[in-house]
């Protein structure tokens, strides 16, 4: 099977990937899946330099998945790469998925037990240093969360809130990529009569299960 057909194969077992940029998601990998040729996308959340070999892992709206970059495979094109990427660059690879090992399986991960061996990366973007790391239990000031909501709404703990908001049926008018647990946002302003007091900020809406519109906006977040 060539690389073409592997990809169509895939996109017909997960119909939400066939107009996405990657086959699989970075939270749905597991050991079964140990062989298979994907594509991935998503946000370096950290990253390792071994000396010869680099280690990344790869962060999306539903998981982790550790990527491997060996200078000695695909003529180490992928590995030179690797060796510019920063934390939250948006990046796409392909690879192949393989077996991390007993000694190596990581059990605080859905996907400890697999990783992915990188023979081609693209670097989609490139971003500055975060103010603070896109991941749970951070030491961080609420003022500096607020500040940079756009990124607080990343870490998997507040992606896990905006989903649980998300209507649970996608709605007929919705792109085909979108599935139902896509949250979308709404804004809300403050009403102080001060105009200096007003603020904007985005949060999740709530849907109407009958209609899929926005029935309300949350009080909290």
């Amino acid at each position: 099977m060539n690389k073409e057909d592997a990809v169509a194969e895939t996109h017909a077992a997960n119909p939400a990937n066939a107009h996405s940029m990657h086959t699989r998601t970075c939270g749905e990998l597991r050991f079964e899946n140990v062989g298979e040729e994907v594509t991935l996308t998503g946000w370096v959340s950290r990253r390792r330099d071994h000396g010869g070999l680099i280690f990344c892992d790869l962060r999306d709206r539903e998981g982790i998945t550790q990527l491997t970059f060996d200078p000695e495979h695909s003529d180490g094109d992928a590995f030179k790469i690797a060796e510019t990427m920063r934390p939250e660059w948006p990046i796409k690879i392909h690879g192949v998925v393989r077996s991390r090992g007993e000694d190596a399986v990581n059990p605080k991960l859905a996907t400890g037990e697999i990783e992915v061996l990188v023979d081609h990366a693209q670097v989609l973007n490139r971003s500055k240093t975060p103010p603070f790391q896109i991941e749970d239990g951070i030491e961080t000031s609420e003022d500096t969360r607020l500040r940079y909501r756009y990124l607080d709404l990343r870490r998997p703990e507040m992606a896990a809130r905006a989903c649980a908001c998300a209507p649970t049926s996608r709605s007929p008018s919705a792109p085909p990529c979108m599935t139902a647990r896509s949250p979308r946002w709404r804004r809300r302003r403050s009403s102080s009569p001060r105009p200096r007091a007003r603020a904007t900020s985005w949060c999740p809406a709530v849907y109407s299960p009958a209609t899929s519109t926005p029935c309300r906006s949350p009080r909290s977040f």
